[in-house]
């Protein structure tokens, strides 16, 4: 037994089966947890009003004779503060955020005794991360980021 399918028939067929195929994928990027979209940031226009004071924050830093640097190491990361402030005088936090899965975000209250900060291995997950040091010296304040992958 032979099946005829009109060519009306079979442009119908066909616009269905385009249509389920697509619904599928609205289906799968609107209700299932491993498609979740968000936004980077919850308060995304409070971060867009201080843009410019954190571009000129980053420029502070970058005119200073030693800006912050981040080196991995085996025990993990290690961050390096300028030689030219004491130590004791360096406050601020570092924000280790993941665009992939914002649940392992964390921050890391500066306190420094050496002008270096060990970051634990243990704390970090491979992947990339973006890094945003906000540190403070002398009422003024300088900020570095950098995107690295772990």
């Amino acid at each position: 037994m032979k099946l005829k399918i009109s060519w009306p028939t079979g442009i119908i067929i066909a616009i269905t089966a385009f249509i389920v195929f697509i619904l599928s994928f609205v289906y799968k990027v609107t209700f299932l947890p491993e498609y979740d979209h968000h936004l980077v940031s919850e308060q995304y226009y409070k971060d867009e009003l201080n843009y410019q004071i954190e571009i000129d924050n980053e420029i502070k830093g970058l005119d200073l004779k030693e800006n912050v640097s981040i080196k991995k190491v085996n025990e993990g990361l290690l961050v390096s503060f300028p030689k030219e402030f004491k130590p004791s005088d360096i406050t601020g936090n570092i924000v280790f955020k993941r665009l992939s899965n914002s649940k392992i975000d964390f921050e890391q209250i500066i306190n420094l005794k050496t002008h270096e900060l060990l970051i634990k291995d243990d704390v970090l997950v491979d992947g990339r991360w973006d890094v945003y040091i906000e540190w403070e010296v002398n009422k003024n304040t300088y900020l570095y980021k950098e995107k690295l992958m772990y």
